[in-house]
């Protein structure tokens, strides 16, 4: 497939593009600043530019099969960021209604998972990143309303320990006891998910 991935210079991110490249993916990032990526340059196709500007995004988007999404805040978050999901997440639809792309695998929070009791993932959400937890619902409202095959995938917290390609998965809940995840895993889910159709308009809440 040809795949564009956004957030491209985060963690999760760097590993999507690695390991969609390991799965024979062409590859496509749009980042603001290409220098992060610079290890991948060559082999890779590098676009830049405003994340949160329709025409540009579709511009990209134009002849690629898929988009893989690690992009979101970084913690604390900025009073300039408060809506960046919700923004994000109206820009990417938009853009992939225009340019004719309509599977989409993304990235978003286990604290919506409003019935996970061990842990208790809304409820620290709401008391530690209220503004995270309102955001990210914004973003999930606005692709869910898209019409578009979306899989939204919530992990709990990222770390960053390699890829083990042994981690739970429950559709719709967050696995039981599922404290933490690495970025690698996160983006081996990522990469296998795109290609199933039994996923598609689906939640996903994965952990180690």
């Amino acid at each position: 497939m040809r795949v564009v991935i956004l957030g491209a210079t985060g963690g999760t991110g760097m590993e999507l593009i690695r390991q969609s490249l390991a799965a024979g993916h062409a590859v496509t990032a749009f980042v603001r600043k290409p220098e992060p990526l610079r290890t991948f340059y060559g082999r890779i196709d590098l676009r830049t530019g405003d994340l949160l500007h329709q025409e540009t995004m579709a511009r990209v988007l134009e002849g690629h099969d898929a988009v893989l999404s690690g992009f979101g805040p970084r913690v604390p978050i900025a009073k300039s960021d408060e809506h960046l999901l919700r923004d994000f997440a109206t820009v990417l639809t938009g853009a992939m209604q225009q340019s004719g792309v309509r599977r989409a695998v993304l990235i978003s929070t286990a604290f919506l998972f409003k019935d996970s009791v061990f842990p208790p993932t809304y409820l620290l959400g709401r008391m530690l990143f209220p503004s995270v937890v309102k955001d990210s619902a914004e973003l999930e409202s606005i692709v869910q309303s898209s019409g578009l095959d979306w899989t939204i995938v919530r992990p709990p917290q990222l770390t960053d320990r390699p890829r083990t390609g042994r981690y739970r998965e429950r559709i719709g809940h967050l696995p039981r006891f599922g404290f933490k995840i690495s970025r690698a895993d996160v983006a081996d889910y990522f990469v296998k998910a795109l290609p199933k159709e039994s996923l598609v308009q689906t939640i996903v809440g994965i952990s180690n």
